[in-house]
């Protein structure tokens, strides 16, 4: 059965569970949702997942969203990126809890509002804020990586597949991995496992058809 992913190559919570389904080798197909010209708001999405958000997973008869339960439920069947016991596994949800609150979220907000909105839209004091918590996110994930490989065990997991995302796009928004040398190491840790795609390569599949 092929797993229906409804996102957007911007998106880099889709971008995880895209990338979580290419390096398990788990066929699934990119469903593309117009999100800048208000698709996920309308009723028809909606009716798909309430929130309003990708990413969605759709396997025959379950949709899951939100992109952590995703990645749990890839795990679980898969067998991959889990942890190789309990306790890493705990340890794994404990990170993407983290990424979800201090990391992912505020730079998603952050690169939104430096490069999707208007220039005259932008707001200066609260990208500014944005930054200052951001700074305090990569200073904890750099000093957690450093004489490690991975966040979390011997390999990678969930863990790192949830942390790196947003981090690869190529948009500003006041990360540069030149000054978070544990963390420039790490991504390309990640980039170099077989199967891996940057973001708009991976998930071009989302882009809508040219006409």
């Amino acid at each position: 059965m092929t797993v229906q992913l409804y996102c957007f190559g911007e998106s880099g919570n889709a971008y995880k569970c895209a990338l979580a389904l290419e390096l398990t080798g788990t066929a699934w197909q990119a469903r593309h949702v117009d999100f800048f010209n208000g698709e996920a708001r309308g009723p028809e999405f909606r009716a798909i997942n309430e929130m309003g958000e990708v990413p969605v997973l759709v396997e025959g008869d379950l949709s899951l969203s939100q992109s952590g339960v995703i990645l749990l439920h890839i795990a679980e069947t898969t067998g991959r990126f889990g942890g190789a016991s309990p306790d890493e596994a705990r340890e794994i949800l404990r990170w993407l809890f983290w990424d979800n609150h201090k990391l992912s979220t505020q730079v998603g907000t952050t690169r939104f509002l430096m490069n999707f909105l208007p220039p005259e839209k932008r707001p200066d004091a609260v990208i500014a804020f944005q930054q200052g918590r951001l700074k305090a996110a990569y200073g904890v994930l750099n000093d957690h990586l450093a004489g490690r490989d991975w966040i979390v065990g011997q390999g990678p997991t969930l863990a790192d597949l949830s942390c790196c995302s947003y981090l690869y796009y190529p948009e500003p928004f006041g990360f540069s991995r030149a000054d978070w040398p544990n963390i420039d190491a790490w991504l390309d840790r990640i980039s170099a496992l077989p199967g891996w795609k940057h973001p708009y390569d991976l998930m071009q599949r989302a882009f809508p058809p040219k006409t």
